[in-house]
């Protein structure tokens, strides 16, 4: 099931830098994302295998487990299996999930001012989500606007 990754039309050149960094950079990306076309271009190509490797290296509480596998819909078994194929770009499905899970981790990082403190709430369940943890959302397009919407209220103040 392929996620819509509203993220690049949506996001702003501070918002962009934010993902790319989570994926990498422009060192992994192997291109600087100045606007959302460069990120639909990306995403429509493969992320980079190392995009994901980055991503997930460099998580600080959710470990390589299922919560991640439905974060970026992977297995961890696949995960490692792609490690050994670096130069194989992700599936636009992949991608599109892994772009997302950095969209939502940076939205939560600004929100809650730490990544350790974004990945803790990612892990915990929400009173505005129906007791649910956001990480398990993620895994349908549904599930996302959700989380997203639940962000957006966070943001502004609105708790439930």
């Amino acid at each position: 099931m392929a996620i819509a990754a509203k993220a690049p039309s949506s996001a702003s050149g501070g918002e962009l830098q934010k993902i790319e960094a989570l994926l990498g950079g422009s060192r992994v990306l192997a291109r600087r994302l100045t606007n959302a076309l460069d990120a639909h271009e990306l995403l429509l190509n493969g992320l980079p295998a190392l995009a994901l490797d980055h991503l997930v290296g460099n998580l600080v509480v959710i470990g390589k487990n299922e919560s991640l596998e439905k974060a970026v819909g992977m297995s961890l078994r696949t995960w490692q299996r792609r490690k050994e194929t670096p130069s194989k770009p992700l599936s636009q499905e992949q991608s599109g999930r892994a772009w997302k899970f950095a969209e939502i981790l940076a939205k939560a990082t600004d929100i809650f001012g730490s990544q350790a403190e974004a990945e803790q709430w990612l892990e915990r369940p929400a009173v505005g989500l129906d007791q649910r943890r956001p990480i398990d959302l993620l895994g349908t397009p549904a599930g996302v606007e959700l989380v997203e919407d639940h962000l957006d209220r966070l943001e502004y103040g609105i708790y439930a």
